[in-house]
């Protein structure tokens, strides 16, 4: 697959292609004819005495200064280079590759002035498969992703280091020549117009969508096997009782459910007119209405995520009509508010998933089966510290929780006095959706155990595809074994779709 990059948003699916898949890119003819004609305004306004922000000022709080011509090109240089100052751990290959389509999906659109030599080097280094180094820190996501984007820049010029498909690390002047490259020297506008973006924060909010759409199956089969596992009844799911509050995720999840578990032989079992049960607990009851709750708050970010694909992030901008303004569309807060609301809604999602776990260790809950589901309780613990790891890690998600986006700190000596911080809404967020992949592996892995531990009894073809799945990497109940592995092993299959596979081929697509 070949992304192509016109005058209009790329989509979802190009950014996750080219994050995680390598795809190459090209820029489109509409994309070179908008970025020529944008190119020749700012070439007019850069001989003009009038100075222009961003074509012939200084920048932030020294933008009084006037630059004359024969400077320029050092201060598109010095910009870079004194913005590329991150710090701490590398960032992930595929946000640095999702925020280099962003921007040059930005540059493409011909609002930013920048030549087309300079948009086309960001479509080489692409397809190339070389990603700039880009650090942790250093953006407080306003006035762009500034230090992950300068970085970035910093390796088109030829300067700074990027890693080639290997995960290599190249000096990138050297890389750049052996992958048959030019640096370039950037001339008025074309540094401010790279780094003034929200595309690192809206890369990590697209690759965290895509994440979700795959984790809130998983939650679904999770707590499917938690309530056939526990013995749970299957009629609260029913769709006349889920369409008295019509929350589309609440549907969307319920159907899952009833799908999952149809043709269960142990939900059959006691649906008889001896069970005296009356009504399961929250966690199990009520799996629909914080999944489905999850779900919406995904489509409102998706929602915030297209009109931000659709937007130029850019300051200044150069308008249809030619003029160069100042805008405030740098500012990130609409990113930032629903990359902390994602971050509550996978908080929670991984909180009654750690409690339906809890519910099959307790003798006093679980309906029968071994206390921990030890195969000798007492000699054998069963999965009672696979529970510890998802508490712990459960107790992290609710700290990171906490909105980033409610802080703001003054920079560029008070210029630049009210930030969004979304770029690390957005790194607490991939951080999160990582601990809910595995507080769902290790419910599906605990789940499949009480499952097994029902026997003779049968369960749904769903839920037993994803317990025959299991069993070709873990194998079944029995005595205390190095659990470690077995929860890298569960977790690989959640994080990869194949738990989701295996219930499909079953129960067919699920919402």
């Amino acid at each position: 697959m070949t992304v192509t990059v016109g005058i209009g948003p790329v989509s979802f699916d190009d950014v996750v292609a080219v994050a995680r898949a390598d795809a190459p890119v090209v820029l489109a003819d509409d994309a070179v004819t908008a970025i020529e004609q944008s190119r020749r305004h700012i070439e007019a306004l850069a001989a003009d005495p009038t100075p222009v922000y961003g074509v012939s000022t200084g920048f932030g709080a020294l933008a009084t200064r006037h630059i004359p011509l024969d400077m320029r090109t050092a201060l598109q240089r010095s910009l870079i280079r004194s913005h590329a100052a991150g710090s701490g751990a590398e960032v992930e290959r595929e946000v640095v590759r999702a925020m280099m389509l962003l921007r040059l999906s930005t540059l493409a659109s011909g609002r930013t002035g920048v030549r087309r030599e300079t948009a086309q080097a960001y479509a080489n280094l692409l397809s190339a498969g070389l990603t700039p180094v880009v650090y942790e820190y250093g953006s407080l996501g306003c006035s762009g992703d500034l230090a992950p984007l300068a970085h970035v820049a910093l390796a088109v010029m030829g300067e700074g280091h990027v890693r080639d498909r290997d995960g290599a690390l190249h000096p990138s002047a050297g890389a750049l020549v052996s992958h048959g490259l030019e640096p370039v020297v950037f001339a008025e506008k074309e540094g401010l117009a790279l780094i003034n973006g929200t595309d690192g924060m809206l890369g990590q909010l697209i690759l965290a969508l895509a994440d979700l759409d795959n984790l809130f199956r998983v939650a679904d089969i999770a707590a499917a096997m938690s309530v056939e596992g526990q013995l749970g009844t299957d009629r609260v799911f029913a769709e006349d009782l889920q369409q008295l509050r019509p929350h589309p995720g609440q549907a969307a999840s319920a159907a899952n459910i009833r799908a999952l578990l149809a043709d269960s032989a142990i939900v059959a079992s006691h649906q008889t007119p001896d069970c005296t049960y009356v009504q399961d607990a929250y966690s199990l009851r009520c799996a629909p209405q914080v999944a489905g709750a999850g779900r919406d708050t995904a489509a409102h970010a998706r929602a915030v995520a297209e009109r931000e694909l659709a937007s130029v992030i850019d300051n200044p901008v150069v308008t249809p009509d030619g003029r160069v303004e100042s805008n405030g569309n740098f500012h990130g807060a609409p990113v930032a508010y629903v990359l902390d609301f994602l971050a509550i809604a996978v908080a929670d999602l991984a909180s009654i998933s750690e409690r339906r776990t809890d519910r099959f260790l307790d003798v006093a809950r679980n309906h029968g089966l071994n206390a921990f589901l030890a195969h000798d309780p007492g000699v054998d613990s069963g999965h009672m510290i696979a529970q510890y790891t998802q508490a712990g890690i459960v107790s992290e998600l609710k700290r990171l929780a906490a909105p980033a986006s409610a802080d703001s700190i003054p920079s560029s000596a008070m210029q630049e006095d009210h930030v969004s911080m979304g770029w690390s809404a957005a790194r607490k967020l991939r951080r999160a959706i990582d601990g809910l992949g595995r507080v769902l592996a290790v419910e599906v892995l605990t789940a499949a155990r009480g499952i097994d531990m029902r026997s003779p009894l049968t369960p749904s073809p769903a839920t037993g595809a994803v317990v025959a799945l299991l069993r070709r990497h873990v194998a079944g109940p029995g005595p205390d074994r190095y659990l470690a592995p077995e929860l890298t092993a569960a977790v690989a299959l959640v994080q990869s779709g194949a738990v989701v596979a295996a219930a499909e081929g079953a129960a067919g697509p699920l919402q």
